[in-house]
């Protein structure tokens, strides 16, 4: 597979994850979605170390940021030191059982809302609502789903 293909699908990928973030939900569902472009992210940072990082992560938490209408820099922060931080561990976590990669997936997750609230709480004062941990419940649950579409796609040869 050359080199255009990847970035095409991990493209690809990355702008079905932002399409999924700001997709409207119902307003009862809205807490449990998860940050889709972290886990994607996330996922091609495992799979191709050599070709996604902390550079792309920074780009991405950009755009999610105008996409969201946050404050410049919340996402792109978090989104490059969780990648940092899988990149670090990159060797290790994806030998591992997509289930036991879930505990990771869990502290990035946390890592990332917990950045982004703090960094919220300094713009202006924000309180911890009870919902806080829903997106990172269900981003951890939604992980396998993640890592096999993901993996099917990476693997999807073109016959011509």
């Amino acid at each position: 597979m050359n080199n255009h293909d990847n970035y095409g699908r991990i493209l690809l990928s990355l702008v079905v994850a932002m399409i999924l973030r700001i997709a409207p939900w119902p307003e009862n569902y809205q807490p449990f979605n998860p940050d889709w472009v972290l886990l994607t992210l996330i996922y091609w940072s495992l799979s191709m170390p050599e070709r996604i990082g902390i550079f792309h992560a920074w780009t991405f938490g950009i755009l999610t940021e105008v996409l969201t209408g946050r404050l410049f820099g919340q996402y792109a922060l978090a989104y490059s030191l969780c990648i940092y931080f899988c990149l670090k561990r990159h060797k290790r976590l994806r030998h591992l059982p997509v289930f036991q990669q879930g505990f990771f997936i869990f502290s990035s997750l946390l890592l990332s809302q917990l950045l982004v609230f703090w960094l919220k709480n300094l713009e202006h004062g924000a309180q911890m609502q009870s919902t806080f941990l829903l997106p990172i419940a269900t981003g951890t649950l939604c992980w396998p789903l993640v890592y096999l579409t993901l993996g099917r796609l990476r693997l999807v040869r073109h016959h011509r």
